[in-house]
Protein backbone atom coordinates (compact mmCIF):
# COMPACT_ATOMS: atom_id res chain seq x y z
CA UNK A 1 0.00 0.00 0.00
CA UNK A 2 1.98 2.62 -0.95
CA UNK A 3 0.59 6.13 -1.30
CA UNK A 4 2.17 7.89 -3.96
CA UNK A 5 -0.33 11.05 -5.68
CA UNK A 6 2.45 12.76 -8.10
CA UNK A 7 3.41 8.96 -9.14
CA UNK A 8 -0.22 8.98 -10.74
CA UNK A 9 0.85 11.84 -13.02
CA UNK A 10 2.06 11.18 -16.70
CA UNK A 11 5.45 12.57 -16.61
CA UNK A 12 5.53 15.10 -20.20
CA UNK A 13 7.85 14.09 -22.35
CA UNK A 14 6.09 10.88 -23.21
CA UNK A 15 2.96 12.71 -24.81
CA UNK A 16 2.99 14.80 -27.37
CA UNK A 17 2.41 18.90 -26.89
CA UNK A 18 -1.39 18.66 -28.25
CA UNK A 19 -2.05 15.75 -25.99
CA UNK A 20 0.13 17.46 -22.73
CA UNK A 21 -2.37 20.26 -23.05
CA UNK A 22 -5.47 18.15 -23.49
CA UNK A 23 -4.82 16.77 -20.06
CA UNK A 24 -4.33 19.53 -18.20
CA UNK A 25 -7.17 21.44 -19.79
CA UNK A 26 -9.45 18.26 -18.53
CA UNK A 27 -7.44 18.14 -15.24
CA UNK A 28 -7.97 22.19 -14.41
CA UNK A 29 -11.86 22.04 -15.91
CA UNK A 30 -12.61 19.29 -13.53
CA UNK A 31 -10.96 20.78 -10.29
CA UNK A 32 -12.70 23.65 -11.08
CA UNK A 33 -15.83 22.24 -11.60
CA UNK A 34 -15.99 19.83 -8.19
CA UNK A 35 -14.31 23.51 -6.40
CA UNK A 36 -17.52 25.64 -7.48
CA UNK A 37 -19.74 23.46 -6.14
CA UNK A 38 -17.39 22.85 -3.03
CA UNK A 39 -17.27 26.41 -2.36
CA UNK A 40 -20.93 26.81 -2.93
CA UNK A 41 -21.18 23.79 -0.03
CA UNK A 42 -18.87 26.10 2.47
CA UNK A 43 -20.47 29.32 1.29
CA UNK A 44 -24.27 27.58 2.20
CA UNK A 45 -22.69 26.50 5.34
CA UNK A 46 -21.57 29.75 6.43
CA UNK A 47 -24.69 32.22 5.53
CA UNK A 48 -26.86 29.58 7.69
CA UNK A 49 -27.00 29.46 11.31
CA UNK A 50 -29.14 25.83 10.45
CA UNK A 51 -26.05 24.65 9.40
CA UNK A 52 -22.91 25.62 11.13
CA UNK A 53 -24.84 24.66 14.39
CA UNK A 54 -25.31 21.64 13.78
CA UNK A 55 -22.88 19.24 14.59
CA UNK A 56 -23.91 16.48 11.34
CA UNK A 57 -23.30 19.77 8.84
CA UNK A 58 -20.14 20.38 10.49
CA UNK A 59 -18.46 17.18 10.28
CA UNK A 60 -19.52 17.37 5.93
CA UNK A 61 -18.19 20.29 5.47
CA UNK A 62 -15.29 19.72 7.36
CA UNK A 63 -14.84 16.97 4.54
CA UNK A 64 -15.69 18.70 1.94
CA UNK A 65 -12.78 21.56 3.01
CA UNK A 66 -10.65 18.65 3.44
CA UNK A 67 -11.16 17.05 -0.04
CA UNK A 68 -10.53 20.95 -1.47
CA UNK A 69 -7.17 21.30 0.26
CA UNK A 70 -6.40 17.39 -1.14
CA UNK A 71 -7.38 18.21 -4.58
CA UNK A 72 -5.95 21.40 -5.01
CA UNK A 73 -2.43 19.79 -4.15
CA UNK A 74 -2.40 16.93 -6.36
CA UNK A 75 -3.91 19.23 -9.24
CA UNK A 76 -0.65 21.41 -8.50
CA UNK A 77 1.95 18.31 -8.44
CA UNK A 78 0.46 17.14 -11.47
CA UNK A 79 0.33 20.75 -13.29
CA UNK A 80 4.32 20.86 -12.09
CA UNK A 81 5.20 17.50 -13.65
CA UNK A 82 4.82 18.88 -17.07
CA UNK A 83 5.51 22.56 -16.68
CA UNK A 84 8.61 22.96 -14.05
CA UNK A 85 9.24 19.01 -13.68
CA UNK A 86 11.17 19.24 -10.63
CA UNK A 87 10.87 21.67 -7.48
CA UNK A 88 12.75 21.89 -4.39
CA UNK A 89 13.13 18.89 -2.39
CA UNK A 90 11.75 20.66 0.72
CA UNK A 91 8.61 22.12 -1.13
CA UNK A 92 8.03 18.92 -2.18
CA UNK A 93 8.11 17.50 1.37
CA UNK A 94 5.62 20.06 2.24
CA UNK A 95 2.58 19.33 -0.80
CA UNK A 96 3.21 15.79 0.06
CA UNK A 97 2.85 15.92 3.91
CA UNK A 98 -0.40 18.01 3.38
CA UNK A 99 -1.51 15.22 0.69
CA UNK A 100 -0.80 13.05 3.26
CA UNK A 101 -2.68 14.36 6.05
CA UNK A 102 -5.63 15.33 4.05
CA UNK A 103 -5.75 11.80 2.63
CA UNK A 104 -5.69 9.88 6.00
CA UNK A 105 -8.58 12.61 6.89
CA UNK A 106 -10.98 11.04 4.95
CA UNK A 107 -11.33 7.99 6.50
CA UNK A 108 -11.13 9.64 10.07
CA UNK A 109 -13.99 11.94 8.73
CA UNK A 110 -16.19 9.46 7.50
CA UNK A 111 -16.16 7.13 10.62
CA UNK A 112 -17.32 10.00 12.92
CA UNK A 113 -20.34 10.96 10.56
CA UNK A 114 -20.94 6.98 11.22
CA UNK A 115 -20.49 7.25 14.82
CA UNK A 116 -23.12 10.71 14.75
CA UNK A 117 -25.46 8.66 12.69
CA UNK A 118 -25.70 6.02 15.12
CA UNK A 119 -26.26 8.31 18.00
CA UNK A 120 -28.61 10.46 16.23
CA UNK A 121 -30.41 7.06 15.88
CA UNK A 122 -29.89 4.68 18.99
CA UNK A 123 -30.40 7.57 21.68
CA UNK A 124 -32.22 10.59 20.18
CA UNK A 125 -32.87 12.45 23.27
CA UNK A 126 -29.11 12.49 24.03
CA UNK A 127 -28.32 13.08 20.42
CA UNK A 128 -27.75 16.68 21.52
CA UNK A 129 -25.78 16.57 24.92
CA UNK A 130 -23.48 14.28 23.48
CA UNK A 131 -23.04 15.69 19.60
CA UNK A 132 -22.31 19.46 20.80
CA UNK A 133 -21.04 22.06 18.31
CA UNK A 134 -17.80 22.52 20.84
CA UNK A 135 -17.02 18.54 20.58
CA UNK A 136 -17.42 18.69 17.11
CA UNK A 137 -14.38 21.18 16.88
CA UNK A 138 -12.92 19.44 19.07
CA UNK A 139 -12.83 15.94 17.37
CA UNK A 140 -12.25 17.33 14.21
CA UNK A 141 -9.31 19.24 15.74
CA UNK A 142 -8.00 15.56 17.06
CA UNK A 143 -8.47 14.46 13.44
CA UNK A 144 -5.69 16.43 11.87
CA UNK A 145 -3.41 16.00 14.92
CA UNK A 146 -3.60 12.53 14.65
CA UNK A 147 -3.15 12.74 10.74
CA UNK A 148 -0.10 15.49 11.52
CA UNK A 149 1.13 12.77 14.42
CA UNK A 150 1.13 9.90 11.58
CA UNK A 151 2.63 12.17 8.87
CA UNK A 152 5.46 13.71 11.09
CA UNK A 153 7.79 10.61 11.86
CA UNK A 154 8.72 10.55 8.39
CA UNK A 155 9.41 14.18 7.95
CA UNK A 156 11.86 13.93 11.73
CA UNK A 157 13.46 10.53 10.02
CA UNK A 158 14.39 12.36 6.96
CA UNK A 159 15.50 15.36 8.36
CA UNK A 160 17.92 13.38 10.63
CA UNK A 161 19.04 11.02 7.94
CA UNK A 162 19.39 12.48 4.71
CA UNK A 163 22.10 16.33 4.43
CA UNK A 164 20.92 19.00 4.42
CA UNK A 165 21.84 19.39 0.80
CA UNK A 166 19.21 16.87 0.05
CA UNK A 167 16.23 19.56 0.93
CA UNK A 168 18.35 22.19 -1.78
CA UNK A 169 18.23 20.19 -4.15
CA UNK A 170 15.26 19.88 -7.33
CA UNK A 171 13.37 16.76 -7.34
CA UNK A 172 10.62 15.09 -9.05
CA UNK A 173 8.19 15.51 -6.49
CA UNK A 174 6.88 11.93 -5.69
CA UNK A 175 6.46 10.64 -2.40
CA UNK A 176 9.12 8.33 -2.71
CA UNK A 177 11.66 11.15 -3.58
CA UNK A 178 10.26 13.48 -0.44
CA UNK A 179 11.03 10.30 2.01
CA UNK A 180 13.52 8.28 0.39
CA UNK A 181 14.16 5.88 3.43
CA UNK A 182 12.29 2.43 2.61
CA UNK A 183 12.39 2.16 6.78
CA UNK A 184 9.54 4.95 6.53
CA UNK A 185 7.51 2.95 3.45
CA UNK A 186 7.24 -0.10 6.21
CA UNK A 187 5.96 2.13 8.51
CA UNK A 188 3.54 3.87 6.09
CA UNK A 189 2.12 0.54 5.14
CA UNK A 190 1.65 -0.09 9.25
CA UNK A 191 -0.40 2.83 9.49
CA UNK A 192 -2.34 2.81 7.18
CA UNK A 193 -3.80 -0.78 7.22
CA UNK A 194 -4.32 0.22 11.19
CA UNK A 195 -6.24 2.81 9.82
CA UNK A 196 -8.36 1.52 7.24
CA UNK A 197 -9.20 -1.78 9.68
CA UNK A 198 -9.94 0.41 11.86
CA UNK A 199 -12.36 3.00 10.05
CA UNK A 200 -14.01 -0.27 8.73
CA UNK A 201 -15.10 -1.94 11.75
CA UNK A 202 -16.57 1.33 13.14
CA UNK A 203 -18.70 1.77 10.02
CA UNK A 204 -19.41 -1.91 9.87
CA UNK A 205 -20.74 -1.75 13.71
CA UNK A 206 -22.37 1.24 13.53
CA UNK A 207 -24.43 -0.05 10.45
CA UNK A 208 -25.24 -3.15 12.15
CA UNK A 209 -26.26 -1.43 15.78
CA UNK A 210 -28.70 0.29 13.74
CA UNK A 211 -29.59 -2.45 11.98
CA UNK A 212 -30.88 -3.88 15.04
CA UNK A 213 -31.51 -1.14 17.15
CA UNK A 214 -34.22 0.59 14.79
CA UNK A 215 -35.48 -2.59 13.44
CA UNK A 216 -36.10 -0.94 10.37
CA UNK A 217 -39.52 0.86 11.64
CA UNK A 218 -38.22 4.27 11.72
CA UNK A 219 -37.81 6.45 8.81
CA UNK A 220 -34.86 7.86 10.47
CA UNK A 221 -33.20 4.75 11.29
CA UNK A 222 -33.43 3.95 7.50
CA UNK A 223 -31.80 7.08 5.94
CA UNK A 224 -29.03 6.48 8.45
CA UNK A 225 -28.29 3.02 7.39
CA UNK A 226 -28.04 4.15 4.19
CA UNK A 227 -26.13 6.94 4.82
CA UNK A 228 -23.51 4.97 6.00
CA UNK A 229 -23.84 2.19 3.27
CA UNK A 230 -22.66 5.89 1.69
CA UNK A 231 -19.63 6.34 4.22
CA UNK A 232 -18.68 2.63 3.07
CA UNK A 233 -19.09 3.37 -0.71
CA UNK A 234 -16.77 6.52 -0.31
CA UNK A 235 -14.60 4.50 1.92
CA UNK A 236 -13.80 1.56 -0.89
CA UNK A 237 -12.70 4.71 -3.31
CA UNK A 238 -10.48 6.07 -1.20
CA UNK A 239 -8.70 2.99 -0.52
CA UNK A 240 -8.19 2.65 -4.39
CA UNK A 241 -5.64 5.15 -3.78
CA UNK A 242 -3.43 2.64 -1.81
CA UNK A 243 -3.45 0.06 -4.40
CA UNK A 244 -2.56 2.20 -7.06
CA UNK A 245 0.90 0.46 -7.45
CA UNK A 246 -0.70 -2.65 -8.22
CA UNK A 247 -3.60 -1.38 -10.52
CA UNK A 248 -0.91 0.70 -12.48
CA UNK A 249 1.28 -2.44 -12.77
CA UNK A 250 -1.39 -4.28 -14.24
CA UNK A 251 -2.46 -1.64 -16.64
CA UNK A 252 1.36 -1.41 -17.79
CA UNK A 253 1.11 -5.28 -18.22
CA UNK A 254 -2.48 -5.36 -20.14
CA UNK A 255 -1.53 -1.97 -22.39
CA UNK A 256 2.37 -1.44 -22.43
CA UNK A 257 1.79 0.87 -25.71
CA UNK A 258 -0.40 2.89 -23.48
CA UNK A 259 1.19 3.54 -20.23
CA UNK A 260 1.10 7.13 -19.94
CA UNK A 261 -2.98 7.14 -21.17
CA UNK A 262 -3.50 4.65 -18.01
CA UNK A 263 -1.69 6.64 -15.64
CA UNK A 264 -3.90 9.32 -16.97
CA UNK A 265 -7.26 7.29 -16.40
CA UNK A 266 -6.08 6.13 -13.05
CA UNK A 267 -5.36 9.98 -11.98
CA UNK A 268 -8.76 10.89 -12.82
CA UNK A 269 -10.57 8.25 -11.35
CA UNK A 270 -8.45 7.44 -8.20
CA UNK A 271 -7.76 11.12 -7.01
CA UNK A 272 -10.33 13.57 -9.18
CA UNK A 273 -13.41 11.64 -8.89
CA UNK A 274 -13.33 10.56 -5.76
CA UNK A 275 -13.66 14.05 -4.52
CA UNK A 276 -16.97 14.97 -6.19
CA UNK A 277 -18.72 12.29 -4.47
CA UNK A 278 -18.93 14.03 -0.96
CA UNK A 279 -21.19 17.05 -2.57
CA UNK A 280 -23.05 14.43 -4.87
CA UNK A 281 -23.90 12.05 -2.20
CA UNK A 282 -24.39 13.99 0.85
CA UNK A 283 -24.64 17.83 -0.08
CA UNK A 284 -27.42 17.18 -2.79
CA UNK A 285 -28.74 14.04 -1.10
CA UNK A 286 -29.49 16.52 1.80
CA UNK A 287 -32.97 18.35 1.40
CA UNK A 288 -32.38 21.35 3.59
CA UNK A 289 -28.81 22.01 2.04
CA UNK A 290 -29.85 21.26 -1.14
CA UNK A 291 -32.77 23.79 -1.06
CA UNK A 292 -30.74 26.86 0.05
CA UNK A 293 -27.32 25.29 -2.23
CA UNK A 294 -29.84 25.15 -5.73
CA UNK A 295 -29.67 29.26 -5.03
CA UNK A 296 -26.49 29.84 -4.71
CA UNK A 297 -25.59 27.55 -7.81
CA UNK A 298 -27.72 29.22 -9.83
CA UNK A 299 -26.08 32.52 -8.67
CA UNK A 300 -29.52 33.57 -7.09
CA UNK A 301 -28.42 36.14 -4.26
CA UNK A 302 -31.89 36.31 -2.50
CA UNK A 303 -31.96 33.26 -0.44
CA UNK A 304 -34.83 33.76 1.39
Amino acid sequence: MNLSFANLTVISHRDSFDKAVTKNVVVVALSISINYINVNLIHTFRRHQIFYMNPRYILFIHLVVNDMIQLTVTILLFLISYTLHTISASLCCILILLTVCTTENTPLNLACMAVECYIAVSFPLRHTQICTVKKTHILIGLIWVMTILSVLPDLLFTLATEPLDFFHARVFCLRETAFPNPSIHKKRNISYIILLVTVWLIILCTYARILFTAKGACKDAKKARNTILLHGFQLLLCMAIYVDPLIKSALKYWFPEHHADSLFACYITIIILPRSISPIIYGLRDKTLRRYLKKYLLCKVNTK
